[in-house]
């Protein structure tokens, strides 16, 4: 059964994914373990530490394929880059210097600053839809701010953008709080699909299939369905619409 991860950081020494082409194979072997068959491989571009050129993305990418194919490892990698969300973006697009999950260029893979959404993004969004890009807002569940606000990413998913939350996220590896966040933004059908977001640290591993089960086992088998088929979806470059709602507000317990 086919199953696409979006987000991964497996390419080796560019980014704060793997270090080597050693840990690359490693990565590779634990996301076929973990069940995964397909994945866009997203080195972090745009963030002000790394800068990821696409034609530089795309020959490791090819070169990792061969490794892959060579020590039958049954994993089909795509090119691709989690782009930063910046005022250099808008240059790099004009420079055709950013690389998207799929062929047609629609799916693109936006992050914010981890603890902030930016007071340009809406306008910046608004741009980049202009463009016919759709930005799938990567992690929100783990931004400070949105965790102290989360009916900001309601306002992203009204100007068009999908979600992708960290499979890890949900199955609870970053705590309490972020899993519930999650649970919640997922309750709510404000998110589009699962993604490993793997890296060669420690919480960082691949945790996709054990989300699905729990999605599946939380909201059941067709919405774990709905994610798979999202993710495959997007990197088809096919048509996901959320069917969302506002986030139900939290109970409040008072002591007397």
């Amino acid at each position: 059964m086919t199953l696409v991860d979006i987000h991964c950081h497996i390419l080796p020494g560019i980014d704060d994914g793997s270090k080597d082409w050693q840990t690359s194979i490693k990565l590779a072997q634990d996301a076929v373990a973990d069940g995964i068959t397909h994945a866009v491989v997203t080195p972090h571009t745009l963030n002000g530490r790394y800068l990821n050129h696409k034609d530089d993305v795309i020959y490791l990418t090819e070169n990792f394929q061969e490794m892959l194919d060579d020590a039958n490892i049954p994993l089909t990698i795509f090119p691709g880059q989690e782009v930063r969300i910046s005022g250099d973006l808008p240059k790099a697009l004009d420079e055709d210097d950013i690389l998207f999950l799929d062929e047609d260029g629609q799916y693109m893979l936006l992050e914010f600053p981890s603890d902030d959404v930016p007071a340009y993004a809406k306008e910046m969004i608004f741009s980049i839809m202009r463009r016919g890009i759709t930005p799938i807002i990567v992690h929100p569940e783990r931004n400070s701010r949105i965790l102290k606000e989360p009916t900001i990413l309601q306002g992203l998913i009204e100007q068009g953008c999908l979600v992708q939350i960290t499979a890890s996220s949900y199955v609870g590896s970053f705590g309490k709080e972020i899993e519930e966040m999650s649970r919640r933004f997922i309750e709510a059908g404000q998110c589009a699909c699962f993604a490993s977001d793997a890296h060669d640290l420690p919480k960082r591993q691949y945790e996709y299939s054990e989300a699905l089960q729990k999605l599946s086992n939380e909201f059941g088998s067709v919405k774990a369905q709905e994610f798979r088929d999202n993710a495959q979806a997007i990197v088809n470059g096919d048509n996901v619409q959320l069917d969302w709602r506002p986030l139900k507000k939290k109970k409040k317990f008072w002591l007397f």
